[in-house]
């Protein structure tokens, strides 16, 4: 059996201090490598409206770790949920670059933009977009039905679509049971509570394990005790499955909770200063 480093005398220790260190150094060398999931680089963003030109975003940058949860707020029409769609290739920079999961997402073409969203993001709106003619099971399991193919990556045509559709109600079954809802499978969203509705929204958007969770105030829309449960399930899933996490919210309380908050105001981001307290303020860079 091989000795811990830790368990080996001190005399096999000092002799390997210099082995070790090049190892620890080689481990260092090897994180600092990996590239983070999100990275924003002088982000632009210009709208022509009747009045002129509108520049939402200003040379806006942004770099998220994997694993992090992060937290956006900032007041209504500062772009907020404008920045999501860039991150998640459902809108276009005017200039800049923006990495998602080391792909530039600005290069996509439409088919591949949604090939992306698909495998990689899973999407979380203020308002759920449950489709009320299909039950609850039904809907976690769309983006898998959409995707048309079984996790061993076969296409879902012919004679195996039958089985891959029992292979997606199935996954869609254990996401369910996941977010405490297995027995309202057979429910439409008219017959659930706000709650309900978007921890089934939570469920379809996580149901292909994307490696990104882009949240749009997910509990903007419920009162406070409710908010505070579904915010829980977030934050539980966000560990157990290793998700990396960016919420808007307007809910300085819940930002808190996140790994950092940022404000997003006159069209770049700032670390946010929060203390029970005091107001949250933008703190300097």
């Amino acid at each position: 059996m091989q000795t811990s480093p830790a368990a080996a005398p001190p005399s096999t220790r000092t002799a390997r201090e210099p082995e070790l260190r090049a190892q620890g150094q080689a481990q260092g060398r090897e994180a600092s490598t990996i590239p983070p999931i999100i990275q924003v680089i002088d982000l632009q963003k210009t709208y022509q409206t009747a009045r002129g030109t509108l520049n939402l975003f200003q040379h806006l940058n942004l770099q998220v770790e994997a694993g992090e949860m992060v937290a956006i707020v900032g007041q209504s029409g500062a772009g907020k949920s404008t920045l999501l769609h860039i991150l998640g290739a459902l809108d276009a920079p005017s200039a800049g670059k923006v990495y998602c999961a080391s792909i530039d997402v600005a290069s996509l073409s439409p088919r591949e933009a949604a090939a992306f969203r698909n495998r990689e993001i899973g999407y979380v709106w203020q308002f759920h977009y449950l489709l009320p003619e299909f039950t609850a099971l039904e809907n976690v399991a769309m983006p898998l039905l959409a995707r048309g193919k079984s996790k061993t990556g076969v296409p879902s045509d012919g004679s195996r679509s039958l089985g891959w559709k029992r292979e997606a109600l199935q996954v869609a079954a254990n996401w369910l049971r996941e977010v405490g809802l297995e027995d309202r499978s057979d429910h439409r969203p008219g017959e659930l509570s706000g709650g309900e509705q978007q921890r089934v929204a939570l469920a379809r958007a996580l149901v292909n394990n994307p490696r990104l969770l882009l949240a749009d105030e997910p509990t903007g829309d419920l009162d406070e005790t409710t908010a505070g449960r579904v915010f829980d399930l977030i934050e539980r899933l966000h560990a157990s499955h290793g998700l990396t996490s960016i919420l808007v919210t307007h809910n300085l309380d819940l930002a808190a909770r996140c790994t950092r908050a940022l404000r997003l105001e006159s069209g770049r981001l700032a670390p946010l200063a929060y203390t029970p307290q005091t107001e949250p303020t933008a703190a300097p860079i």
